[in-house]
């Protein structure tokens, strides 16, 4: 297949066979920042229920958790594994990175659950982590090539396009509508409330992040970009996204189970995610047909193998997932809502 041009500026790295040395770069880079955010996701759970115990809970507006060293430790945990995907966007292209950190962030999430906080997993579970290694692998192997760009000032005008600026305010839109509306209303309910607010965004803060990585990138390599006022306002973008994001992910892993806040973060935030970089980094205008059906297809498969792990979270112990789930919410050690305010467990796993 003849290799294509980008519409926007820059060019596409050329790679004769297999995966180009940037994108093993940011592979490797990808699943060591799974690694420590799926193990930030358990610590920081065990601090907000230690600091719910004692203070005003998160998911009730609380911030007691910010005096407990085990949270913090989760969050260092998280901070690393942050910074290893900054790194990964820098090296590879979004539709590559983003959907890997569902391959170890899911396993390792559900073994750890498993251990530390006694969150049973099923058979059909373990199930649904295969599949997301099968989709995830399926995806590393038809990725698209990395576009080469030589200037943040380039990433500046793809994101300034009239496509990607549709999309940004669209977003904008939707995620104001969530925090001023929804969440006084719905957010202690509606599991979608505070994890829409988060995937949202997310997809812009990666956009950021990608944007903010090539930068470094570039300046590391000689090619300053900090004397560029591009690179800067990405970096406030990226700053002022990561605080909404952690601050609604606290709430919504504060008020529901780990285990389903994790699976339906990453499904809506990569989602949107890739749906973004198609958009403003145009992934697909060097590959055919047959490659993006296949990537879609790999998606898919990481999308059945979430849909099982939330499926399947509450079967434990031979009773019905809503059985074993009101249980689970009700159990005191879960830390959750004080005594005599339970959350409705129909309503918690009901999207709305």
């Amino acid at each position: 297949m003849a290799p294509a041009t980008a519409a926007s500026g820059g060019s596409w790295v050329e790679s004769d066979s297999g995966m180009s040395s940037d994108n093993i770069k940011g592979l490797v880079l990808a699943l060591s920042s799974s690694f420590f955010i799926g193990a930030s996701f358990i610590v920081k759970k065990k601090g907000l229920k230690k600091a719910g115990a004692s203070g005003v809970r998160a998911g009730a507006g609380g911030y007691s958790y910010l005096y407990e060293p085990l949270w913090w430790a989760g969050m260092i945990a998280m901070v690393v594994g942050e910074v290893a995907n900054f790194a990964a966007y820098a090296f590879a292209p979004a539709i590559l990175v983003t959907p890997l950190d569902n391959l170890l962030i899911y396993f390792i999430h559900a073994v750890l659950a498993h251990i530390i906080l006694r969150e049973r997993l099923h058979i059909f579970g373990i199930f649904g982590c295969i599949l997301c290694v099968v989709g995830s692998t399926t995806i590393v192997l038809h990725a698209p090539q990395e576009r080469e760009i030589e200037s943040v000032t380039e990433v500046w005008d793809l994101a300034t396009e009239p496509a990607f600026l549709l999309y940004a305010t669209t977003v904008l839109v939707a995620a104001f509508m969530l925090i001023f509306h929804f969440v006084p209303r719905y957010g202690q309910t509606h599991i979608m409330v505070y994890i829409g607010v988060c995937s949202l965004v997310g997809s812009l803060s990666v956009m950021s992040v990608k944007a903010l990585g090539i930068a470094l990138k570039l300046t590391f390599s000689g090619m300053n970009q900090l004397v560029y006022s591009q690179t800067w306002v990405f970096m406030i973008i990226v700053i002022a996204c990561i605080i909404t994001q952690m601050n609604y992910l606290n709430k919504a892993l504060d008020t529901f189970n780990t285990a389903v806040v994790s699976p339906i973060y990453y499904v809506m935030f990569t989602s949107l995610t890739i749906l973004a970089s198609v958009i403003m980094f145009k992934d697909w205008d060097r590959q055919d047909p047959t490659q993006i059906v296949t990537e879609m297809g790999g998606f898919i498969t990481i999308l059945s193998g979430t849909f099982l792990l939330h499926e399947t979270k509450d079967m434990a112990d031979g009773l019905p997932p809503s059985t074993s789930g009101r249980l689970q919410k009700h159990a005191d050690e879960d830390g959750y809502l004080p005594e005599g305010t339970p959350l409705r467990p129909q309503e918690s796993f009901r999207l709305p």
